[in-house]
């Protein structure tokens, strides 16, 4: 997705937007796999964590120029 988004009159690129809407989502699925007890299955926390992150900002991107 190439472009800015204007919040006021500050312009950001799409990519940091959807990288905050990425960590938020990434907070929440945390949050989910530890109720759920999944969460202690995870041989790394961090990488996972990482590996999650990566995969939720891809998701999203995608999501994102697919909408266009």
């Amino acid at each position: 997705m190439i472009g800015e988004a204007s919040f006021y009159g500050l312009y950001v690129p799409w990519l940091l937007v959807l990288a905050g809407v990425a960590l938020v989502a990434l907070w929440g699925v945390r949050r989910l796999l530890a109720v759920t007890g999944l969460y202690r299955w995870v041989w790394h926390p961090a990488l996972f964590d990482m590996a999650l992150y990566l995969l939720l900002l891809y998701g999203l991107s995608r999501a994102a120029s697919f909408l266009q």
